[in-house]
């Protein structure tokens, strides 16, 4: 893992291959492990970089008094792109939707393409079951630990209000291990999440953030899971039709975490947008 230092802390980062960049996000209480099963399917000719953002499985504490709220973590993917001077941007979201709001804030000058799955959009901020879940357990102190504890418990992880909305098939436990372990041992991880889980969100605004991607003049993809029911699957085909170049597929037999459900249909899928869009 290779590291960057931005204004809310240090970011550790992976990256592999050579060429335009790809950058993969992930959603909350996940890290950039998340892609690994899609990572070698991926074609050769470009760069991909995996950030592990400030979400609660990142192993370095963001600076004391950051903002971490859903507008400071927006500008922090702004900032990451800006501190390693990546130019022609392709930027993949995952679960957590806050990225999509870079052209509402306007720092998107080095994102020239986007990939979709499903996430957070519009007024969808917590998402679900599991979205809720996790900021109310970050009102109640311990509220945190306990849920992640509950994580690497394989039936209860396949319950509703965890994971069993996300993935159609188990996670498996040795990522579930890797992404609950920094928020179980470190407090400085639990007050980052915390800071996150209860900022403030305005639904109207978060609707205007959204929409702003009429303004996105750059090609995009828009690879949703239509049976996931923490998405909702109109979302995916308004944002296709809100991108000025925007297309809409599907991943039929997914839900949220598309890339561990379906890795190979996620692969061929952004494979082919990347190398068509040379």
């Amino acid at each position: 893992m290779r590291d960057v230092e931005l204004p809310a802390g240090v970011i550790e980062y992976d990256v592999a291959g050579s060429g335009p960049p790809v950058v993969l996000l992930h959603g909350l209480l996940m890290d950039h492990t998340v892609w690994d099963r899609v990572l070698p399917l991926l074609p050769p000719g470009f760069t991909y970089l995996r950030p592990v953002l400030p979400l609660g499985s990142h192993r370095r504490p963001m600076r004391p008094g950051a903002d971490l709220t859903l507008r400071g973590q927006v500008h922090l993917v702004a900032d990451f792109l800006d501190a390693l001077d990546l130019e022609d941007v392709t930027l993949v979201h995952s679960d957590w939707g806050g990225a999509l709001f870079l052209t509402a804030h306007g720092r998107d000058q080095r994102v020239t393409r986007q990939v979709i799955l499903p996430c957070e959009a519009f007024d969808n901020f917590p998402p679900g079951l599991p979205g809720k879940l996790a900021t109310l357990a970050a009102r109640i102190p311990g509220g945190l630990a306990f849920a992640a504890r509950q994580l690497r418990i394989g039936p209860l992880r396949r319950l509703p209000m965890l994971f069993g909305q996300m993935a159609r098939r188990p996670v498996p436990d040795e990522l579930v291990r890797g992404w609950t372990e920094p928020l179980l041992r470190d407090p400085g991880v639990r007050r980052d999440l915390r800071a996150y889980c209860t900022g403030p969100l305005d639904k109207q605004e978060l609707v205007r953030n959204t929409e702003a991607l009429r303004g996105f003049t750059g090609r995009a993809l828009v690879l949703w899971s239509p049976s996931n029911r923490v998405m909702p699957p109109e979302h995916g085909r308004r944002l296709a039709q809100l991108l000025p170049a925007g297309r809409y597929a599907e991943v039929p037999d997914a839900y949220v975490l598309s890339m561990l459900d379906e890795p190979e249909v996620v692969a061929r899928e952004i494979g082919e947008f990347l190398t068509s869009s040379r």
